[in-house]
């Protein structure tokens, strides 16, 4: 691939296999092998003398939507990288690029979000840096946050449980995947994609779907207490689709799920077959998928039917070594092989 000739477009933005390729053809040169967890593992976040530290950048549209605006959505999206990866986030940082004639008042609205979503998740905005564009330059705003966080005892209970079959790493990364591991969805996908969607001038449809944009920090040390999770990762940018097979291809097992079983509103599913989009290629701000011991699948399972993050929760699939990639059993009972998407369908969804 000549990249000199090639230029970048909203798809190595989206997620997917264009995003995927950009990142390993452009930015892995600039791993130098440091840290536990570094670069090179295209995870959530990487892991430093038994620290977590993430950073992402939030450039939706529109910046106020049904259930949210991007101030939630930037300490949602950067608490949640460190919760899946079994840390307990403490502290971000706030960077916030600003277009000329920004009005304050939608300002303060947005700082208030970022404000009540970080006192509902325990952390603390401690740092930051401001910046303004002439007219024109960006669209509105561009907010990026980076976030550390620690290890907690509960992950520690999550591993010793874990060795009873297996040897994993010191947190949840995809080599913990075993053969067996039941395959767990906290609520129902496709909510925030739907919801930007029905939000932006011009779509043409308009459903009664709110952002289930939400910090899952408490809610992964829930399950954590319960024990079994070898695994956890929030379904964003390219959905279930790419994260089963970003799964499948850094585990090098296979992922076997059924249609029936995944959660998903019937406002969603409708609005899905009026826009021709795939259910699983939309992005989620406030679902994990995980990766538990079958033993504990149970135990797991009824510990988020009792938090409102997890009412909805669902079993939907196993992680299986005598199939290749990620293989749907639709409603019909064909099945059908689902490859990682090229990029969301839904542009700037954070």
């Amino acid at each position: 691939m000549n990249m000199e000739k090639e230029i970048v477009t909203l798809l190595h933005g989206a997620g997917g296999s264009y995003m995927n390729s950009l990142i390993k053809d452009v930015f892995l040169g600039l791993y130098d092998g440091y840290g536990e967890i570094g670069l090179n593992a295209l995870d959530d976040g990487a892991v430093i003398n038994n620290i977590i530290f993430t950073t992402d950048s939030y450039t939706v549209r529109p910046i106020f939507f049904k259930g949210g605006n991007i101030g939630r959505l930037s300490v949602t999206g950067t608490v949640n990288d460190v919760a899946m990866m079994g840390g307990q986030p403490i502290a971000l940082s706030l960077g916030v690029v600003l277009e000329e004639g920004f009005p304050i008042q939608d300002l303060k609205k947005i700082t208030d979000g970022i404000l009540s979503t970080a006192k509902e998740a325990g952390v603390h905005v401690v740092t930051g840096d401001t910046k303004v564009m002439e007219r024109g330059k960006i669209d509105g705003i561009i907010i990026n946050t980076a976030g550390i966080g620690v290890r907690p005892s509960q992950l520690d209970h999550n591993i010793q449980n874990l060795r009873k079959t297996r040897e994993p790493k010191n947190w949840l990364v995809p080599l913990n995947l075993r053969p067996g591991d039941k395959i767990i969805v906290t609520g129902t996908i496709g909510d925030h994609a739907i919801s930007i969607l029905s939000s932006r001038e011009g779509i043409g449809f308009e459903v009664n779907v709110s952002s289930d944009a939400a910090p899952l920090n408490r809610t992964m040390l829930n399950v954590m207490e319960v024990g079994g999770v070898a695994d956890a990762k929030d379904p964003t940018r390219g959905g279930l689709a790419d994260l089963l097979n970003d799964w499948a291809e850094k585990s090098g097992l296979g992922i076997y799920i059924k249609e029936e079983k995944i959660p998903a509103r019937e406002e969603v599913k409708s609005a899905v077959e009026f826009l021709g989009l795939d259910l699983l290629e939309l992005g989620n701000e406030g679902k994990a998928v995980l990766a538990v011991s079958p033993e504990y699948e149970n135990d797991v399972l009824n510990a988020l039917w009792s938090d409102p993050l997890g009412k909805d929760a669902q079993s939907i699939g196993e992680v299986r070594k005598d199939i290749e990639g990620v293989i749907l059993e639709t409603i019909i009972g064909g099945k059908r092989y689902i490859s990682r998407p090229i990029g969301d369908p839904v542009p700037r969804i954070c």
